[in-house]
């Protein structure tokens, strides 16, 4: 790794946007309004489909899978056609993905469904999901100015907290008196008007393309990306200690369906604050030298689960744990630092696709645990492996902080 991404330093300062500078931008404002749209149509159709699968198979594992296994399908978007976002015409392939995503989740909310068909449809989305991120941020880079760019980062980050804890406490209501099809077709709506805001506000940008997209384009830039050392580190202290937690948070339902959607809430109320905190308020060298204890606080908390203590305790522990998921930001503006400007749509899609990835592959972890174990072990197990992966990964005093953070 670069020396001056080392050094215990603060980098000289440059001035950057504020969150209302930002939302004057046209571009930028209706990019925002799509984001958390379909950041609230996501925590609904979760929270719609894990219910509805626990009532029909009983299955801590299929309950965990069906909450975030569409994460799963988000590595074949990185491995395949991530270079589409880069591409020419990056406005019209973000809405045709959001108009995809649309149809999917009208169709869970056909009656009847075969749960079979449920999963499937749940890869098909998050395929489409992957892609779609990679041509937001794509997008993102082009609507802002480098100096907007963190503080842009940080608002959808607080957005995204915002959304879940709306959707995840707003679906617990909407359950009780729609049920899971109800809960899907308003999911649809704000899919729906994710597209008309991107269609209404965002012009068409031609992103830095120097090749046609397509899948030789998509591995060749993948392996540029995988051959910088740093890189590799960044990418592994990004996606594998937070998917173990999501891993934690797909068992909510299973450990206590009665109060997962407080738990839920919890968890998004923290990484609101937390985000607010680390991205807003925090220099970046602070926010470089808080992340190894941000990862730390992420998972610690989740230890409480194997003793089960009253609901209450759980709640605060999960709205800490939460605010550890702050610890992303400061680890995305590094990868971004090393990443070359003629391919960072596809670095950032990449880096979401793999972090969303972990997140699937962490539910299967705990969800299969939890159907020998119990949900609460199952849980405190996982969290003790992502404290496990953090300490290994932090940086070494000897080797001059050699290391991703």
């Amino acid at each position: 790794m670069p020396a001056h991404l080392t050094t215990s330093h603060d980098p000289a300062p440059a001035p950057s946007l504020g969150y209302r500078k930002l939302l004057r931008s046209t571009e930028f404002g209706g990019l925002y309004v799509s984001f958390t749209l379909t950041a609230a149509a996501g925590a609904l159709s979760g929270i719609a489909l894990g219910t509805l699968v626990d009532r029909q198979t009983g299955s801590p594992f299929l309950t965990a899978v069906s909450m975030y296994g569409a994460t799963f399908a988000t590595v074949l978007g990185a491995l395949t056609l991530m270079s589409v976002a880069d591409g020419k015409r990056p406005r019209r392939t973000l809405l045709l993905l959001q108009l995809a995503s649309l149809a999917g989740l009208c169709a869970q909310a056909a009656p009847g469904l075969p749960l079979a068909a449920r999963f499937a449809l749940l890869l098909l989305l998050g395929f489409f999901q992957s892609l779609g991120t990679g041509a937001r941020l794509g997008l993102l880079a082009e609507v802002v100015p480098a100096s907007g760019y963190a503080p842009a980062r940080s608002l959808m980050n607080v957005t995204a907290g915002t959304a879940a804890l709306l959707g995840y406490a707003g679906g617990a209501v909407l359950l009780r008196y729609a049920g899971p099809r109800g809960v899907f077709a308003v999911a649809a709506c704000l899919t729906a008007l994710g597209a008309v805001a991107v269609a209404a506000t965002v012009r068409e940008h031609s992103v830095r393309l120097t090749r046609r997209p397509g899948l030789r384009q998509t591995w060749r830039t993948n392996a540029e990306l995988f051959s910088h050392p740093g890189r590799r580190a960044l990418l592994l202290a990004l996606w594998v200690p937070n998917g173990l937690i999501v891993g934690c948070e797909a068992l909510f339902v299973s450990y206590d369906p009665g109060h997962a959607g407080v738990f839920l809430a919890a968890g998004s109320a923290g990484m609101l604050l937390g985000d607010l905190i680390v991205g807003r308020l925090l220099t970046a060298g602070r926010r470089r030298r808080l992340t190894s204890a941000l990862r730390l606080l992420l998972a610690a908390p989740f230890l409480l689960f194997a003793v089960h203590p009253p609901t209450p305790v759980l709640a605060v522990a999960v709205f800490l744990a939460g605010a550890g998921f702050a610890a992303t930001l400061p680890l995305q503006e590094r990868l971004l630092e090393l990443t070359p400007e003629s391919i960072r749509g596809q670095a950032q899609g990449v880096e979401s696709a793999g972090r969303m990835t972990w997140q699937g592959l962490g539910a299967a972890i705990a969800g299969g645990l939890a159907q020998y174990l119990g949900a609460g072990t199952a849980m405190a197990l996982a969290a003790a492996a992502s404290l496990a992966v953090t300490l290994l990964t932090r940086p070494s005093r000897r080797a001059g902080g050699a290391g991703p953070i």
